[in-house]
């Protein structure tokens, strides 16, 4: 027979189902078919870990009891008591015995289910109490969307065997009440000493830091040597102080109006103190040691978290933790609305199992104080919980009443354990409270009144957790005021140090602790980038070699492999695919690691670099790259996820904490770039300026006018301009194979970093006009200005034409389709700023005949290096240059290719008439 799904089965006919599913396949639909071999499936692996005790016989109620286990197993987190102001307990009648077939006068009856502590007989009662208790009192969890059975089963097994700490172990309760009053205390003596000052409490989700403890504590057991963290300004401050242990005197001093932030290893510009970052060593019992890194963030909630991801990574590197990642754990704190409402956090987690991004598992805590500055949850997300994100990696996500710390402090190790066992994300969802509004000068009350009314009367969790414990005899109320007494002189005593700690602190240094970084200033004296002529054919031989027995894909070897090798054998022309992969190979040579990663990054946008090699008949891939000699530096390449704001935060986190490798991000077209604004802006462009930390990340942007519309054209060059200043990053617009080589190598060359964005070509990769060669690589260095080669006496020049990147080449032909080889010369400027201004000085002085002075550029007058230059070029000359480009525009660039040659073709006969 054939039995179809009824919209509603009881457990009767689930277990007649069943048993006719067993003797005969194909008796029933396909979709309970699935049903039944999942189930199988999972009872298997579940069998396989553990030997289960002998089942009763199968009969109609067996089936009740299993679906009645099912049921709690998916939906018992709808009933749990999670609220912590609520007053009454949610239910769901689904979970009621009555919905599957179970009367009251069947709760005596002894039962055992398959699915629940290894089948073991007791009374239907007990086992409705132990399901109860273990999916609906103040623990929710969610698990059942995993597809791996045996996670499935690990999870189940974890929360229906709780192994809880000991609720009546007297050193147990005392710790966990000391945190809390750490916590509470924190804020509060903050609130006294400084009236009015904004320091987004985290009162209301002091369990945050009972969790973070019980992770802390755990490491050592489970071969943790390192947390990266990261987390937004609500109860950053707090976990400062009582989870990195920052010292108490320096946040007091953050809040003092004569701060200043360099005195304690802020940067220049400095930040607000609950955006800082920290790192510290915490020394655990048994003489362990665990250091911690808390990434600074912006106040853009969750831009951090691909940082974050980037630093983990590379501190995984650091310590060869490549192949289990077990040593170091990356540890997200995030706030209930931005973890559903915010998009980078999707594609922080699309990363999360990819080969050049993954970390081995992240633990994520959210602290869900139910709202995201006025707005509650039924404005703020479509989901049940805002949790639901997570469930695209299936992630455990373990539900917790934040005003049950020892459930707390449990389900804190079993994350861990569950990160270490499985190299996989799990989330913690803290449900508690925000006792202010969202800062402590906004009133919530104007807003959600009736809440309000709540909160300002709910005991603080200390004082519920006292008066639990003194119930129970673990701890005196005498005992807890002695705690408290003892913690509040500490910050006294902290408050009292803090002017002296500004006293002592006004050199410039950084106070233990302090994640700054101080470098020497950015400086123009040239860097001797060359490199041998032995190196250099080395470097070819091998990547222009496979092993014996690899099929090159016949037209990869002859148009790249065998082309190379004639290049090189006549000494040019070289191209920019080629210079990339000499720069690369000459850095791994000498010890330098390379990373580079981007969408397409492997073979390139435009076919230009084909880094890795594929075996024709079976696709296994070959990096030359990896075989340029046996001691040489570790070289990485990876095809990135769709995706610019979590990718380029992930590798500017990963340049920071690994400063010694070349780390690259690469943007399909530059158009793309703006996609990840926010970290270009928050991160990239200003983080030595706010917290003086630098990095030498290289953003290789493709850009220029083709024709291919406005998508397909600009990087946007004026953007990258406006944020430039304090010598805080380099911009360039190449023209030369050479230069590009010499700028990555340049990269690494110096004794200090900083953020390099190229414009890089598109057609130039293949232009004959844009070639270089082996002088040019061996004899050479980069030059910010390139003066113009072809003019042998400057004194006729009556016009100097200043451009960036491709337009040069059009410019050149341009020249002589005029007739102007000699009276017109064109420069360069390659590195647009920081910008050479004695090196231009040199060129204009050349040019004795006081010529007519244009800037030329592809782009439209809004955009470009035009408003950036023009005043810096006009106050080095003495005079003002002439504008020759496209006209001010909208959009970016025209879709018509015929439009487009026409508005070329006239701007470089503008840069001659102007």
């Amino acid at each position: 027979m054939n039995l179809t799904v009824p919209a509603r089965a009881n457990g009767a006919l689930i277990d007649e189902l069943h048993q006719s599913w067993l003797s005969d396949r194909h008796s029933v639909s396909q979709e309970w078919a699935a049903f039944f071999e999942g189930f199988e499936l999972g009872l298997a692996r579940s069998e396989e870990a553990q030997p289960v005790a002998a089942p009763l016989p199968a009969s109609p109620l067996q089936a009740r009891v299993d679906d009645l286990v099912r049921a709690h197993r998916e939906f018992g987190h709808m009933a749990a008591r999670l609220d912590p102001i609520s007053k009454t307990q949610p239910s769901n009648p689904a979970l009621d015995p009555a919905a599957f077939g179970l009367a009251p006068g069947d709760m005596d009856q002894t039962v055992s289910s398959r699915f629940f502590q290894n089948g073991r007989p007791m009374p239907l009662r007990e086992l409705v109490e132990g399901l109860r208790a273990a999916y609906c009192d103040t623990l929710g969890v969610e698990f059942t969307h995993i597809q791996d059975p045996a996670i499935r089963e690990w999870v189940a097994d974890r929360v229906e065997k709780r192994r809880r700490p000991d609720r009546n172990d007297p050193a147990i309760h005392r710790d966990i009440l000391r945190k809390l009053i750490e916590a509470e205390s924190f804020e509060a003596f903050i609130h006294a000493k400084f009236v009015g000052q904004k320091r987004f409490s985290l009162e209301g989700g002091e369990a945050l830091v009972v969790a973070l403890n019980g992770i802390l504590e755990l490491c050592p057991r489970l071969g943790v040597l390192e947390i990266v963290m990261g987390m937004a300004h609500r109860g950053r401050l707090n976990v400062l102080a009582n989870f990195l242990k920052k010292p108490a005197s320096v946040i007091f001093c953050e809040f003092q109006d004569f701060f200043n932030p360099e005195a304690t290893g802020g940067g220049e510009n400095g930040d607000v103190k609950y955006h800082l970052g920290f790192q510290t060593t915490r020394e655990l019992p048994g003489g362990h040691t665990v250091e911690v890194r808390m990434a600074a963030n912006p106040s853009h909630l969750e831009a951090v978290d691909p940082v974050v991801e980037g630093k983990a990574r590379a501190r995984q590197r650091v310590l060869n933790d490549t192949a289990e990642r077990k040593k170091v754990v990356p540890l997200l704190i995030h706030g209930d609305a931005a973890f559903i409402g915010q998009g980078v956090v999707a594609e922080t987690f699309n990363m999360a199992q990819l080969p050049g991004y993954s970390t081995g598992g992240t633990i994520h805590i959210v602290v869900n104080n139910q709202i995201g500055f006025t707005t509650l949850p039924a404005d703020a997300r479509s989901s049940r919980y805002c949790t639901d994100i997570a469930k695209i990696v299936d992630a455990p996500i373990f539900h917790v009443n934040g005003e049950d710390p020892l459930t707390v402090l449990e389900i804190a190790e079993a994350a861990l354990e569950f990160r270490q066992k499985f190299g996989r994300d799990v989330v913690i969802d803290i449900y508690c409270y925000r006792r202010h509004g969202h800062n402590e000068t906004d009133e919530p009350s104007f807003t959600q009144p009736d809440l309000y009314n709540v909160i300002k009367s709910h005991p603080l969790p200390s004082e519920r957790f006292s008066a639990e414990a003194a119930e129970l005899g673990t701890i005196t109320p005498g005992e807890s005021a002695e705690i408290r007494k003892k913690i509040v002189a500490e910050w006294e005593a902290s408050h009292a140090a803090a002017a002296k700690e500004v006293e002592g602190a006004k050199s410039k240094s950084a106070f233990k602790g302090s994640t700054a970084i101080f470098q020497a200033p950015y400086s123009h004296e040239p860097v001797n980038t060359a490199i041998s002529k032995a190196r250099l054919d080395k470097i070819v031989k091998a990547m222009t070699s496979a092993p014996g027995g690899f099929r090159v894909v016949q037209k990869i070897q002859r148009t790249v492999l065998d082309r190379r090798k004639k290049v090189w054998k006549d000494g040019g022309p070289y191209d920019w695919g080629f210079a990339e992969a000499l720069a690369f190979g000459s850095l791994l040579a000498e010890g330098t690691p390379v990373r580079l990663s981007g969408q397409d990054s492997r073979r390139g946008t435009f076919s230009h670099r084909n880094a890795v090699l594929y075996d024709e008949a079976t696709r296994e891939p070959y990096i030359p790259l990896k075989h340029i000699a046996p001691d040489q530096a570790t070289f990485c390449i990876y095809n990135s996820p769709l995706s610019e704001y979590a990718v380029l935060g992930f590798d500017y986190g990963y340049s920071m904490d690994f400063p010694s490798m070349l780390c690259i991000w690469e943007a399909q077209f530059g158009d793309f770039s703006n996609g990840a604004q926010i970290i270009i802006d928050q991160f990239i462009a200003s983080a030595e300026a706010k917290w003086r930390r630098p990095s030498s990340i290289v953003m290789l942007l493709p850009h220029g006018w083709e024709g291919q519309g406005p998508e397909h054209s600009s990087a946007r060059l004026e953007r990258f301009l406006q944020l430039c200043a304090q010598e805080n990053m380099q911009v360039c617009n190449l023209t030369t194979p050479a230069q590009y080589f010499h700028a990555l190598r340049r990269q690494i060359h110096r004794g200090y970093r900083k953020p390099l964005v190229i414009m890089t070509p598109k057609s130039l990769l293949r232009s004959e006009d844009s070639v270089s060669s082996t002088p040019d690589f061996t004899n050479a260095r980069f030059e910010e200005i390139l003066d113009d080669p072809s003019i042998k006496d400057p004194k006729k020049v009556d016009r100097l034409v200043f451009c960036s990147g491709k337009v040069y080449f059009d410019l050149v032909r341009g020249r002589a389709e005029a007739g102007r080889e000699k009276t017109t010369a064109i420069v360069r400027i390659e590195q647009l700023y920081p910008l050479h201004d004695d090196r231009i000085r040199e060129v204009l002085a050349r040019y004795t005949a006081q010529p007519r002075l244009v800037w030329c550029q592809e782009e439209p007058g809004n955009n470009g290096a035009w408003f950036f230059l023009a005043p810096r070029l006009a106050g080095l000359a003495g005079r003002f240059l002439a504008y020759a480009g496209r006209p001010e525009s909208a959009s970016p660039a025209v879709g018509s290719y015929g439009k487009h040659k026409e508005q070329q073709a006239a701007l470089v006969k503008q840069a001659f008439e102007v």
